[in-house]
């Protein structure tokens, strides 16, 4: 006869975008009324940099907002069809962004290939002016992201965006002032270029990260082997299988396993002290809080499937 229980921990239900939010609504003012300022200096200087760079932050702009929804639904209750809720929806509002972010550098090197042919004049002045704006309010906005950008998927895929800008506009400043000094036109085309080099390894770094959770791999820092020894190491516990560890959403990992007790355990009927000390190793030592464990006794894993790990 064969036994199973499962055991698990509940998690806060904020997740960690949501816990974040009022910094994404802060600077999703911040960018959106940097590239208003930008496709108007654009426009009005006829630097295709600067246009650049007002499509990077429009780029910004539209995934912040999306972070934003996304933390609201992600923050409504689990129902039986849903039973994590909507938590995920921030995963898929990163993918979202990914894309977006892909999207523009493309636009981006295609117009500054075509501007390198046929160089148009600019308003140097007013170039420079507009790009030292965007250095400035960019600045804040990392300022503000910058505490919550190692817990939430979405806010480090929007640090890194602002980061981006940062660095475009300083391009576009350092473009400008050779332009003014030289008179080349061509380095608006070059910076453009610089833009597109900045973007497309962040967007693509983000879509790896999106991925990984879409495909359930194992949480970066944390390692299964380690967690299978400390396990092993609670007093009943004689193996484990069927170990598990993947992420709902950004700072929500969760873990299952098939845990294999001793006879006199099971006798004794400790499986709940058992739970209680897994549950307290998982939690402390490894930082995930929600935890599903079967118990079961010597022998049972013969009647299982060989197929997991």
């Amino acid at each position: 006869m064969t036994g199973g229980h499962s055991h698990g921990h509940s998690h806060g239900p904020a997740t960690a975008t949501g816990r974040h939010r009022k910094r994404l609504i802060v600077v999703v003012a911040i960018t959106a009324a940097v590239f208003v300022i930008q496709v108007i200096g654009g426009l009005l200087s006829g630097s295709l940099a600067l246009l650049a760079d007002a499509g990077h932050m429009l780029t910004d702009s539209t995934g912040l907002i999306i972070a934003l929804v996304a933390s609201v639904l992600a923050a409504r209750p689990a129902t039986a069809a849903r039973t994590y809720g909507l938590q995920r929806v921030e995963v898929l509002a990163a993918l979202a962004n990914a894309c977006l972010l892909i999207a523009v550098a493309v636009w981006v090197l295609v117009r500054a290939i075509d501007r390198w042919s046929q160089p148009e004049d600019i308003s140097t002045g007013l170039m420079l002016g507009v790009a030292v704006v965007g250095a400035v309010a960019n600045t804040i906005g990392l300022l503000i992201l910058r505490g919550g950008k190692d817990e939430s998927l979405n806010l480090r895929g929007a640090y890194l965006e602002v980061l981006g800008d940062l660095l475009g506009s300083l391009t576009v400043v350092a473009a400008a002032i050779v332009i003014m000094l030289t008179g080349w036109t061509r380095a608006d085309s070059v910076a453009s270029m610089l833009i597109f080099a900045l973007i497309v390894p962040r967007a693509f770094g983000l879509l790896r990260d999106v991925v990984d959770v879409l495909l359930e791999a194992t949480p970066r820092g944390i390692d299964l082997a380690v967690i299978r020894t400390h396990i092993c190491e609670v007093d009943g516990v004689v193996d484990v299988h069927d170990l598990h560890a993947w992420t709902i959403t950004s700072g929500v990992p969760v873990l299952s396993a098939h845990v294999v007790v001793d006879a006199t355990c099971l006798a004794a009927g400790r499986t709940g002290e058992v739970l209680d000390r897994l549950g307290e190793c998982l939690s402390d030592h490894f930082d995930v809080a929600h935890c599903t464990f079967q118990i079961e006794p010597e022998g049972h894993s013969a009647h299982e499937a060989a197929h997991h790990a």
